[in-house]
Order: C-alpha cells, then structure tokens, then sequence
C-alpha cells in the first residue's frame, strides 16, 4: 500500500474491535478473545505493507480502494493469491542460520515464501496451494511441527483465506540443484532488474517485544473469553488484555508516518516492534528488550519482480553469510531479514551493515 494512502484502515486493522457487531465479517479473522492469528504491519522508505487475514483485506482495505482515484488505486495492490503463516522454531540455532535452514530448501523446491524475524519467532509466508510441498521439503530436513509450541500451519487459524489447498504447480523455470546455483540466478535476476541495494541515511533501528499480557491481566477480576456480555452487562473488549499504552504510542508513532516501523502480532506472542530508534521514546515503559542497539537495514526495491519469484531471501543472505565469513566471526548470529510485499530489507548492525552493502554492490552492478 503506497504511504500516501490514509492510515485509517490501518489503524482498523491494528485496533480491531471484537465485540463490535458493525465488524463481524472482520472478525471472523480474530480469535475467540479478539487476537489477530497473525498481523504484520510494515513501513519501510519503499512502501507501505500489509500482511493480515482475508476477511480484513475484502472488508475494509478493498472498500477503500475503490473510493480511491483511478491513479491513487494503481498504487495499491492486494495479492490474488491466500499464504500460509509458518512459526518456526530454531533454538540454539543463530539469526542467520535460521534464515538460510528454512529458506534454502524451500527456494531449491522451487518455493517463494516470505521472511519476517520478530523478536520471539521466525515466520514464513508461502502460498496456501504449496502447502503440501512447503510440509514435505521442512519434515525431509527434520524440522517437526509442534502443536503444543504453536510451531505449525494452521490454515483455520493462520491461513489469509478458507478452503483446502491445492497441490502445488511446477515453476516455470525448473529451481536451482545446489545453493550455490541458487545464488548465481538470484543475483542474475536482481541484476537484470535493476535492484540496487542502499541504506537509508540515519536510519538506526531497534528490535524490542511489548510487555507479556499476562503481566497486564488484572487478577481482581474473573477473566473470560466469551464475546457475550459480562456480569456488568457489557461485552469483553480486546482493550482488557492488552497493554494500552503500546497503543496508543503504536497510533502516535503511525500519525507521524515514520521512515520505518514493522509491528508483528502473533496469537501465541506478545507484540513484536522493529522500529525507528528515533521514536523510541514514545512507548516509554511499555517496550522490553534491547534498546541500546543498532541495527541498519540494507533495502532491496523489489517492485519490478513478480510476488512468485524465489530465492531472493536465501540467495542474498547466503552470499552474505559466505563473502564475510560471518559463520567463522560469529556475526550471522546478527543477521535477520524482513520480506515486505515489494521489498526485502536485510538487518544487521551499523557496521556489518555497512560491510555488507560493500559485499553487494559490486555483485548487482551492471559495469
């Protein structure tokens, strides 16, 4: 969504009202106590996105659209294609291990999936009718689902739209052999569409993680899940179990349209903020983790490629991970990365960064 549109649909989104009648075609994306199976939020310098259940994006941001000028909605784009969220679990494994362990076989099965790093989990989002190759190619290379640890494809929970998944259909270029191929046309292909990384000037983030909501529950009164009334005769509302204050600097923070912000809200784990180290200090309190850090994003414009393209998340950061030797220094346990709808942003701290801009620069230069 182009960051000129009005940010009302997204705060809608953001702050979805379960107990509200009006949005009772939303809320069939919410779970019983109002949570979003999965929401991601992100504005980056390239473009506004998006990623939430399909209930969401028919009933308020298509609307929206159509109310839009014939050249302001040529702006906006909503998939035609559902996606699966994938949790994936990698403990004891570093940020950058984990990116290319999950990517890597998914990209040589001929996959496109994107990556977002929050602060607790690792999500995938791969089309719904890959499913079943997307299960097949993780089981082969051990990975297990984990009902209990909330570590699976869940389509009733987590998937964008209803219905069964189709079997997958073969790509139109047969998929790399080896990572080593898979690299080469990955940078083949970005070289062929003119995608030239940068960093954006003075642009220092933070990965931080909002407060536990059990540390907001107030114990003096019986909590309940149902979206009947309580015995005051009103409805439960999601503002009973959430942190309030995150909110509203969450809602502070988009009026100011920033450079970047990526909120992620996951059923399972408390709200997740990549962010602006500039507007740290509006949440105050209510953010947890490392706030003395520095992280610089390397961007990739991605528009000019199709949604289906593949590799581009492993290739990159594999060749990153080789030409500096990170496995050996320790430093791609620093890596992470974050696939938007047009666009892929590679984070790591200030000076790796810079390295790595270094590393690939020469490798999409067309001299």
């Amino acid at each position: 969504m182009n960051a000129q549109i009005s940010f009302l649909p997204i705060l809608q989104v953001l702050l979805p009202q379960g107990g509200d009648d009006s949005l009772a075609h939303e809320a069939e994306g919410l779970s019983i106590d109002n949570k979003h199976g999965f929401l991601n939020i992100s504005i980056t310098p390239v473009e506004v996105s998006v990623v939430c259940h399909s209930n969401w994006a028919r009933n308020v941001f298509e609307p929206v659209i159509k109310r839009l000028s014939s050249n302001l909605s040529k702006t906006v784009t909503i998939s035609k294609d559902s996606y699966l969220i994938l949790s994936v679990i990698s403990a004891g494994m570093d940020a950058g291990s984990r990116v290319m362990d999950l990517t890597s076989p998914l990209a040589l099965a001929g996959v496109p999936i994107f990556f977002i790093t929050t602060y607790y989990s690792d999500f995938i989002l791969v089309p719904s009718k890959d499913r079943q190759t997307v299960v097949q190619v993780l089981l082969a290379r051990n990975f297990e689902f984990d009902k209990d640890e909330a570590a699976y494809v869940s389509p009733s929970a987590m998937s964008h739209v209803r219905g069964k998944s189709q079997s997958s259909d073969p790509p139109s270029t047969p998929p790399p052999s080896n990572v080593a191929e898979l690299q080469i046309r990955t940078f083949e292909l970005l070289k062929k569409r003119n995608v030239v990384p940068y960093i954006s000037p003075y642009l220092s983030l933070v990965l931080c993680s909002g407060r536990d909501p059990s540390q907001l529950i107030d114990y003096g009164r019986r909590p309940t899940l149902s979206r009947h009334p309580s015995g005051n005769g009103h409805r439960r509302s999601w503002l009973d179990n959430v942190d309030t204050k995150l909110y509203t600097s969450l809602i502070s923070v988009l009026a100011k349209q920033p450079r970047f912000l990526s909120i992620t809200l996951a059923q399972e784990d408390p709200p997740s903020l990549l962010l602006d180290k500039e507007y740290l200090g509006v949440f105050g309190d209510s953010l947890v983790g490392d706030t003395e850090g520095d992280l610089v994003p390397i961007f990739l414009d991605l528009v000019s490629l199709p949604l289906e393209a593949t590799g581009i998340v492993s290739g990159v950061a594999g060749k990153l991970i080789s030409e500096m030797g990170m496995e050996e220094t320790g430093v791609s346990s620093e890596l992470s990365y974050l696939s938007t709808a047009r666009a892929g942003a590679v984070i790591l701290s200030s000076q790796q960064s810079m390295k790595a801009l270094e590393v690939l620069k020469p490798l999409l230069s067309k001299e």
